[in-house]
């Protein structure tokens, strides 16, 4: 399973979440389903991190999405433009500055690991961003054992995330379906252009928007 596939699973399942949440609210099939998308993401994000020739520009662009996500994002949820709950993409976001925090600890920036941990966490939960700080253990949790053997790596994912998940409802335990698909990554990119990396990034706004003007 390479790079493209697990965007093709994580974008396919939030979309049916998605679904799920705005239409089918009280058919939980839907959001079982679509727990397998945010782990995949965050699992991404960190291996993007390693991959990309220019973190700077990785940032903007999440932060770019960011932007342009929020009002299909507030009008899909709640039917008017708000400052109550953030898109994923300020999730993801936060998460890769402090990932690029982390690693430049020891070269440029001397700030304490804990301190970028706590600041964070701290931030995810003042901005109210999708899946708030359970979404920053997630993604720093992957980043913590990506060099652990694959098997150890997701053990100790699955024990992390069941801990987490506790501070969210009961259906976020299903999220652990997504360690299966990220133990069989094969650290390969699979087809990659510069249409389908945008398109990727579009699918997000764009699906919030016809569902607004669906529902």
């Amino acid at each position: 399973m390479n790079v493209l596939f697990l965007k093709t699973v994580a974008l396919a399942t939030m979309i049916i979440d998605h679904y799920g949440a705005i239409f089918q609210s009280g058919e939980n099939i839907y959001r079982i389903i679509g727990r397998i998308a945010f782990p995949v993401y965050c699992f991404l994000l960190v291996e993007g991190y390693f991959h990309t020739g220019d973190v700077k520009k990785y940032g903007k662009r999440l932060l770019l999405f960011a932007l342009i996500s929020e009002i299909p994002f507030d009008l899909a949820f709640y039917g008017k433009v708000g400052f109550t709950h953030q898109n994923i993409f300020f999730t993801l976001f936060i998460g890769l500055a402090a990932i690029y925090f982390l690693e430049k600890k020891e070269r440029k920036y001397s700030f304490n690991k804990n301190l970028v941990i706590a600041a964070a966490g701290i931030l995810a939960m003042f901005l109210f961003v999708d899946y708030s700080i359970m979404g920053v253990i997630y993604i720093l949790s992957f980043y913590f054992t990506r060099d652990f053997s694959k098997k150890r790596q997701i053990l100790y994912m699955a024990v992390i995330m069941l801990f987490t998940n506790l501070m969210s409802s009961p259906l976020q335990q299903f999220s652990l379906l997504a360690l299966p698909l990220i133990y069989f990554y094969n650290g390969e990119p699979g087809l990659k252009n510069k249409f389908l990396q945008i398109m990727f990034y579009a699918a997000y706004p764009l699906h919030l928007l016809l569902f607004y003007f669906f529902k």
